[in-house]
């Protein structure tokens, strides 16, 4: 009962507040400690094993912060509240819808003004984009962040509770920060990259059954596992192929990282172009995987 409470409270939350720009941010911290710890490790050699000993000393470290905290808060409701605002911190799908809807507001005011509010929540170089491709970045973007910031974490949480959402958190904003194949950050930020996608492969694949299922369609099953594939990453490709079902589109292809051309692959086929009105319906679709799965996972811990 208590964790259907964080569950339910910290979901509300999110989606009345979304990320509180004004108060000190949880992950914020990790990206600062990430940071720190990378400024004194991350040179001379052996740079894979000091970036190997950050990820366990930091993820480790904010696992067992969670249990000693639930583990010492014996008083119901202060367990309640500190569960429920240490989840609502690792969720961010309201501020991922929010942003969403900024670009494509921007995008219809200028392109310019498109690609540099997109430049705000996406790693690739926007500069010479083009409408489609804003469009494009901000669905993938969404489709994944799906999974990374919200069933991912939901996912740990139902599972090992307050210190699973924690410790995911930190492998997912490690991965964020320094699991780029690029000279500075190809051997340091190699072993969370990795774990990254160890702990992502089963949430990403939840999640592109959700924006199936949302979607009104499992027809894209075959569709999702052929394309997903695909993609470099083992799991990011996923809820991208499930959303270019979806909405019958193509995402992917080559982009600039950091000034090196990547080349990716498409994912989808129909190279149709995007309206500015869909992004309403990708909005529903977040919307409502993620009531589904928080119903799903309420349900189970109700009767576990």
């Amino acid at each position: 009962m208590v964790n259907v409470l964080i569950l339910l409270s910290s979901f509300v939350l999110d989606s009345l507040f979304g990320d509180p720009r004004k108060l000190p941010h949880l992950i914020v911290g990790f990206g600062n400690l990430i940071s720190t710890g990378e400024r004194i490790l991350n040179r001379g050699d052996y740079r894979f094993v000091k970036g190997m000993i950050l990820t366990v000393f930091l993820v480790g470290g904010v696992t067992l912060i969670g249990v000693l905290l639930i583990f010492y808060l014996n008083i119901e409701w202060l367990k309640i509240t500190v569960g429920a605002i240490l989840l609502f911190y690792c969720l961010a799908n309201r501020t991922l819808i929010k942003e969403g809807f900024a670009v494509f507001r921007a995008l219809d005011e200028s392109l310019d003004s498109g690609r540099e509010r997109l430049s705000w929540i996406v790693g690739r170089e926007t500069k010479s984009l083009s409408v489609q491709q804003v469009r494009q970045a901000t669905f993938e973007t969404m489709s994944e962040n799906l999974n990374d910031g919200v069933i991912a974490p939901l996912f740990f949480f139902a599972i090992f509770g307050i210190p699973g959402a924690l410790g995911y958190k930190m492998i997912n904003t490690l991965d964020s920060m320094i699991g780029y194949r690029s000279v500075k950050y190809e051997q340091f930020g190699k072993f969370a990259a990795r774990l990254d996608d160890v702990v992502n492969f089963i949430p990403a694949r939840i999640t592109a059954g959700l924006i199936l299922v949302t979607g009104g369609t499992f027809k894209g099953l075959l569709f999702v596992f052929r394309e997903g594939k695909r993609h470099k990453s083992p799991n990011a490709g996923y809820p991208e192929a499930a959303l270019a079902y979806v909405l019958d589109c193509r995402f992917g292809g080559p982009n600039y990282y950091y000034g090196e051309l990547i080349e990716k692959p498409f994912i989808g086929y129909n190279d149709r172009e995007i309206e500015s009105k869909e992004i309403k319906r990708v909005a529903v679709i977040n919307w409502v995987s993620s009531i589904i799965f928080v119903l799903l996972i309420a349900g189970i811990l109700w009767w576990v």
